[in-house]
């Protein structure tokens, strides 16, 4: 059986990989079956236009370099546009989060798929001068179809698979409760078997993605699971280290810094809070939103401190560059 490979830092130390999904706010209207056709231009732009520029402040502060995953839709806007751009040349990685962001993008036909693929490649090129060599797909579900299209056009990895049961189930009952008040998520809940998922990167099978390979039945992309702690599965992401006390927070993160390898995955809307948003309905059920702007600044300073003291912080597409043949390697 394959095994998941093991990035560490050059010096043999361990390695921390921070990346931000800039998931526009109609996107999370869209999962509590709330409708966007009243929302301003603002509003609509406000991860792009607001919360990217307080994470490259906050980055820069701590000499972080990250990798935003950016809809290619979005970078339509100017003032988006130049934040993102202004991202990459900070030295930041820009990878794809698709052209559209459809939560149901592994039901879409191929050709479909295809241009969501393609289509924020070539958004992300126009803005930042590169193709984009990362990849995550809205609301974390893979196919292999997708991942062997990813892996045919040269992408360096993906970085989707989210073996957190207590997020899986916590996801399911959510849906269920929306689909019984009439007000149905757009998001769709991924097969279970993304569970037995490895917890660190791996080469994905060819006819399965959230199975690790090697040789010729394994694709050459890299997939780079988003970081559980271990046994609970407990996910380390934006929403947790904002929404769980302190103190939890500060132990889940000491348990995960001694592993070889974090993947912290956050979220554009982790930076807002209700007065950039001004929706009261989106507020009630997107909890994180009534916390300040300024208390969420230092609880992820504190996270992202840590992990930088007891890791080398790289980009995703960095760690996955090492694990290539001639790369830097264990």
């Amino acid at each position: 059986m394959a095994k998941a490979d093991a990035p560490v830092s050059a010096g043999g130390g361990k390695t921390a990989c921070i990346n931000v999904d800039l998931d526009a706010i109609p996107h999370y209207l869209a999962i509590h079956g709330l409708s966007a056709a009243d929302v301003s231009d603002e509003v609509r732009c406000a991860v792009c236009r607001t919360a990217l520029p307080r994470f490259l402040d906050l980055f820069g502060s701590l000499g972080i370099r990250a990798t935003f995953f950016t809809v290619g839709a979005d970078l339509d806007d100017e003032e988006s546009a130049a934040n993102v751009r202004a991202a990459a040349e900070a030295g930041h990685e820009i990878a794809s989060h698709t052209q559209t962001h459809p939560y149901a993008l592994t039901r879409l036909s191929s050709d479909a798929l295809a241009m969501e693929v393609t289509g924020a490649e070539e958004s992300i090129r126009r803005v930042t001068g590169r193709r984009p060599v990362g990849f995550r797909a809205p609301g974390y579900a893979v196919t292999s179809e997708l991942l062997r299209l990813l892996d045919s056009r040269g992408y360096a990895y993906d970085s989707s698979a989210f073996p957190a049961a207590p997020y899986y189930l916590a996801k399911a009952g959510i849906m269920g409760a929306l689909k019984l008040a009439g007000r149905p998520s757009a998001a769709i809940l991924d097969r279970p078997r993304v569970l037995a998922a490895p917890l660190r990167p791996y080469q994905p099978y060819l006819c399965e993605p959230y199975q690790a390979a090697c040789g010729a039945f394994a694709l050459r992309l890299r997939e780079m699971p988003l970081s559980v702690e271990p046994v609970t599965r407990v996910p380390l992401i934006g929403t947790s280290a904002l929404l769980f006390p302190e103190r939890a927070v500060r132990a889940l993160c000491r348990r995960m810094a001694k592993l070889p390898w974090v993947n912290l995955e956050l979220h554009g809307i982790d930076l807002l809070d209700s007065n950039d948003i001004r929706l009261p309905k989106l507020s009630s059920v997107q909890r994180e939103l009534g916390i300040s702007v300024k208390e969420k600044t230092r609880r992820l300073r504190d996270v992202f401190s840590l992990f930088r003291g007891a890791a080398e912080v790289l980009t995703l597409e960095d760690t996955a560059r090492r694990m290539e043949p001639g790369g830097q390697s264990p």
